[in-house]
């Protein structure tokens, strides 16, 4: 397919992911690394207890209040 028709097809709102190759897509600034982490047993007590009470998992929940905590000022769009 020519650039032209790609395009046309974008522009025209038609579906073009078939076109592309998602394969090797990555949003810059959101690649995981782990880190370690030792928190308190109370701590990590109350995490659970309030993962269970949402029904998300505990990373979920750290994830989600340091982000929050951070207010996404560090994160690039």
């Amino acid at each position: 397919m020519k650039a032209e028709e790609f395009d046309t097809k974008f522009d025209n709102g038609e579906d073009i992911t078939e076109f592309i190759d998602l394969s090797n897509v990555h949003r810059p600034g959101y690649e995981q690394k782990s880190v370690n982490i030792d928190l308190p047993i109370w701590m990590i007590q109350a995490l659970e207890h309030e993962s269970k009470r949402l029904g998300v998992t505990s990373d979920s929940i750290m994830k989600l209040w340091l982000a929050e905590r951070l207010d996404k000022k560090i994160i690039p769009e």
